[in-house]
């Protein structure tokens, strides 16, 4: 248990940060969930809708620190790889 002021006010900011931090990546992996989704269903027109509202949320939780920028450049990628293979398969 926190002893101090400081470790008490530490403690509270601690949970309001995991909470806004829980938030962020569950938004995250719904984006990323409905490109897949939308690239399963074979309609190029709404994948692509679909990975531009994604790439602005990836983009959100990277800036804040939530993922690293190397993991969301690296999950965009993949994303846009499987809308290019659309076309060819």
């Amino acid at each position: 248990m926190a002893n101090s002021a400081q470790a008490r006010k530490r403690a509270r900011q601690a949970v309001t940060t995991h909470q806004r931090n829980a938030s962020l990546k569950s938004a995250l992996r719904t984006a990323v969930k409905k490109v897949k989704k939308a690239v399963a269903g074979g309609d190029k027109a709404v994948a692509l809708k679909q990975f531009q509202e994604s790439q602005a949320v990836i983009d959100r939780v990277a800036d804040k620190k939530v993922m690293h920028k190397n993991l969301a450049a690296r999950t965009k990628s993949r994303l846009s790889q499987a809308i290019k293979g659309m076309a060819a398969a």
